[in-house]
């Protein structure tokens, strides 16, 4: 009987995830449509154009995270006048009868345990903040030991172009997967609102694959990023330039 539970619990979060999917393609990422410029009418602004062209084939590289971050526009922060969590939605969204947090629980964790109701029960997580292993097992007194990490912290959305968002675009926003990673809690606690520039992992392995995706964050959403941010996440990047953005 329990294994029949675990079952449906797990066929439970595959279709949700599938409507998710589905609902997300409503929403994709901005494309980068470069600047067209007036033919050449002489022989040697042919040349030029050509020599430009070579040049810009051989450099861009849409999948790279340092190249995606110089296209992010630089700013200051806007006040955080206004913000509330309710501004991205009230809690997790639900996906059928599963929510956004267990469906990606479900999908950080190894050996994960679903339950009937789409609830993990259950699971271990190698935490890419930390470098830990963290048993996971849900209950009152446990369940926050891992929790669900806004990559790009909410209210720094916010302060950084979400306000422009409509609330629609602000609720896929929260419950992004891409957006969402199964964290140790007390690292989660730790990095609060702060952005690359003021806390970045204890396990310095991850840095660039968390810079990374939050690049792809920003990028998506069209946010921007601040003077120091930008440079936070270009020393990280220094150490990794060929790091790639994640995989929808």
């Amino acid at each position: 009987m329990q294994r029949r539970r675990r079952v449906v619990g797990i066929v439970l979060i595959a279709i949700a995830i599938v409507l998710f999917m589905f609902e997300q393609q409503s929403f994709t990422a901005p494309t980068y449509v470069p600047q067209t410029k007036p033919a050449p009418t002489t022989a040697d602004d042919a040349a030029d154009a050509s020599i430009e062209e070579t040049t810009a084939a051989a450099t861009v590289h849409p999948s790279l995270a340092r190249d995606i971050l110089q296209r992010l526009e630089v700013k200051g922060r806007a006040p955080k006048t206004g913000y509330e969590r309710t501004q991205f939605g009230d809690g997790w969204l639900l996906v059928g009868s599963c929510d956004m947090r267990n469906i990606i629980l479900n999908r950080d964790l190894m050996d994960a345990s679903v339950n009937d109701t789409c609830k993990v029960t259950s699971g271990v997580l190698a935490d890419p903040y930390t470098g830990t292993t963290v048993t996971f097992t849900r209950g009152k007194d446990t369940s926050d030991i891992v929790q669900i990490d806004h990559v790009v912290a909410l209210s720094n959305a916010w302060q950084t172009g979400a306000q422009q968002l409509s609330v629609e675009q602000r609720i896929a926003f929260a419950n992004d997967p891409l957006e969402l990673l199964a964290v140790d809690g007390s690292a989660n606690q730790a990095k609060g609102d702060g952005d690359a520039a003021t806390w970045l992992p204890a396990n310095k392995s991850f840095r660039c694959q968390y810079v990374a995706r939050q690049i792809a964050v920003k990028y998506k959403y069209s946010l921007w990023v601040t003077g120091p941010e930008k440079e936070a996440m270009l020393r990280v990047l220094e150490g990794c330039p060929e790091q790639s953005l994640p995989s929808p």
